[in-house]
């Protein structure tokens, strides 16, 4: 059985539904290995009035024949049902039942009327039903097309909609043993918060030996996996995977994707919307600007361990297998500080909170305007400005980095809600320590805050426990 962590809100959410006196329709969905079954299974536990059917690529009359015979084992009257959907899900509905159908894009593909008998049923035919219809799927635009946009037959009749995403930071390492806080950060940068892939690297006692044999040897479980995963979803992968490899390596902005994937601008958008709709690339704009307007937004890679496949792994032939075991040491940790980098960052944005939690930050994020760019920015609702500089490099941070920060914050543009002077404050977050020119900056200044790695990752840690 999958490890399971995590997942109180939405298991609260699903109980609810489950114990309501009305019929409840739930939906879930999010892209493949994020735990969505799992989850299920888990807010199933106890209970005996359930039908779990999970859709497989079949016909409709195989899917059906399948469907009754998991119902008959609870509900044996189902067999004497036409064998249709509308007559089975109905005959479900009048016993109260809670009903999981299980990668639901596979039954739409093979008939496309169910939504609208599932509408039908919850428009006309629930009013004395206390049961409840949970639709699971991975395929995200086909989940939005027949249950969550507002052209869709079921829209506004789901009363639980869960977007399941990568798990937090505190629930990831929940999957390892006691390691050290910049192995943890390590393991973050790579596998990040994907249930699957946090299982594939728990097995092993260093992470070397995670990343050897999970992802860089032809048998490893996650070698392919970004491209199975891929390969489901998108009906151009070719155009998709120069995509994503362009901005792995560095490209972020439209014009920069469109050259190294080698696309025309012009057909850029839909590819870039498609990436985004999968949850696999997000667009973020500096903190001062509005997402929608602004022209200086950055693209970048959501989840770690695409990113890591795509810089490291993608195109690389058996070039790991011929190395051998010692092809992380030799390969890729001397490239890992500087791989690992921008995700410590967003992970610093992430902790701003639980390190400053007597104030009151309405807004985090980055900031950056032409040659200067600032790691860390949280907006206040009062007149503190918080600014942060964050090194995950082998060597102590040196008052450079803190001359660097003040010159730049001085070209940020904002004022207090209320009006009045801002005051700033200077936090630097670091792995390897500080030179004693900023220890003894800190140790004179009210307005300066030196964080160490292990008072990061504790604030991290604490944030869902």
């Amino acid at each position: 059985m999958e490890q399971f962590v995590d997942r109180e809100a939405e298991l609260a959410r699903l109980n609810t539904c489950y114990n309501s006196s009305d019929a409840e329709l739930a939906v879930i969905y999010g892209r493949r290995r994020l735990g969505k079954t799992e989850l299920v299974k888990q807010s199933l536990r106890g209970r005996d009035d359930t039908v779990v059917y999970q859709a497989r690529q079949k016909t409709k009359a195989l899917q059906l024949d399948q469907f009754v015979s998991v119902a008959a084992e609870t509900y044996p009257g189902i067999n004497r049902m036409q064998r249709d959907w509308e007559p089975v899900l109905s005959f479900l509905a009048e016993q109260d039942a809670i009903v999981v159908l299980d990668e639901f894009p596979y039954l739409i593909e093979e008939d496309d009327s169910l939504p609208s008998v599932l509408q039908a049923m919850f428009d006309h035919g629930m009013d004395d039903s206390a049961a409840t219809f949970v639709l699971v799927g991975s395929s995200i635009s086909m989940m939005e097309e027949a249950a969550l946009l507002g052209n869709s037959p079921m829209y506004g009749r789901a009363s639980t909609k869960l977007d399941v995403r990568q798990l937090p930071f505190d629930a990831a390492m929940a999957f390892f043993e006691e390691i050290d806080p910049v192995e943890q950060l390590l393991r973050w940068g790579i596998f990040g918060g994907t249930p699957y892939y946090l299982e594939a690297a728990a097995g092993f006692d260093t992470l070397a030996a995670a990343v050897h044999e999970a992802i860089l040897t032809q048998h490893g479980p996650l070698h392919d996996d970004p491209d199975y995963v891929l390969r489901m979803e998108l009906t151009e992968p070719s155009r998709y995977f120069g995509i994503l490899e362009a901005i792995a390596g560095g490209a972020t902005t439209r014009n920069e994707i469109a050259q190294a994937a080698g696309i025309d601008t012009n057909q850029l958008s839909k590819y870039l919307s498609r990436l985004q709709r999968l949850r696999l690339i997000e667009r973020h704009v500096p903190i001062t600007e509005d997402k929608q307007r602004s022209r200086r937004g950055r693209y970048r890679l959501l989840d770690p361990l695409f990113r890591f496949w795509f810089q490291f792994v993608y195109g690389s032939g058996r070039r790991y297998d011929a190395v051998g075991p010692e092809s992380f040491e030799e390969l890729i940790e001397p490239r890992l500080a500087d791989f690992v980098s921008p995700v410590f960052e967003r992970l610093c944005q992430t902790a701003l909170r639980d390190l400053y939690p007597d104030e009151t930050i309405t807004d985090v994020g980055q900031w950056w305007y032409q040659d200067h760019e600032i790691d860390v920015v949280g907006f206040t609702a009062g007149k503190t400005l918080l600014v942060g500089e964050c090194k995950f490099q082998a060597s102590p941070l040196g008052y450079d980095a803190l001359a660097s920060l003040e010159s730049h914050t001085e070209e940020l543009r904002w004022t207090p809600p209320a009006g009045g002077d801002r005051r700033c404050e200077y936090v630097l977050i670091s792995r390897s320590g500080f030179k004693p020119s900023v220890e003894e900056a800190a140790s004179e200044r009210d307005d300066l805050r030196l964080v160490k790695i292990g008072e990061l990752v504790d604030a991290l840690r604490s944030q869902h426990g």
